[in-house]
C-alpha cells in the first residue's frame, strides 16, 4: 500500500475493515467507529437480525435521523413544525419507515435462510 500511515483498520460488528484515514484524523474516525459500532450492536440486538447489510443501512438510517433532527431550528417549536436546512422532518421520517418496510420484506426471506 502506498503509505500505511494513511489507513486504519476498524472493526465494525466484528467485521475488519481497512479504511483511509490522515493521521490527523484517526482519534475523531476511531469515535465515529466505535459510535456506529455502538448503534450497530443495538440494532442487531433489538431486531434479532445478524445480515450485517440490514444493520448497516438501519444503522446509517437511524445515525441520518438523529443529525437531522439535530439541525432542526428552533430547538423549543413543536416537533412537527421543525424543518432542518428546508427539509422536512416528516417527510424524511416517512421515507426512513417506507425504506425499513421495503428492506424488511426483501430480508425477510433471506432471514429463514439461516
Amino acid at each position: 500500500m502506498p503509505n500505511e500511515s494513511h489507513y486504519l483498520d476498524i472493526t465494525l460488528l466484528g467485521k475488519e475493515y481497512r479504511v483511509a484515514c490522515p493521521p490527523e484524523e484517526r482519534d475523531a474516525l476511531q469515535d465515529a467507529v466505535a459510535y456506529v459500532d455502538a448503534r450497530m450492536r443495538e440494532i442487531a440486538e433489538k431486531t434479532h437480525s445478524n445480515i450485517a447489510e440490514r444493520i448497516a443501512v438501519m444503522a446509517a438510517l437511524n445515525i441520518a435521523h438523529e443529525f437531522l433532527s439535530q439541525e432542526r431550528a428552533p430547538a423549543d417549536s413543536p416537533p412537527e413544525t421543525r424543518v432542518a436546512r428546508g427539509l422536512d422532518i416528516d417527510a424524511v421520517k416517512g421515507r426512513i419507515a417506507g425504506m425499513e418496510a421495503q428492506l424488511d420484506s426483501v430480508l425477510a426471506p433471506q432471514e429463514k435462510l439461516l
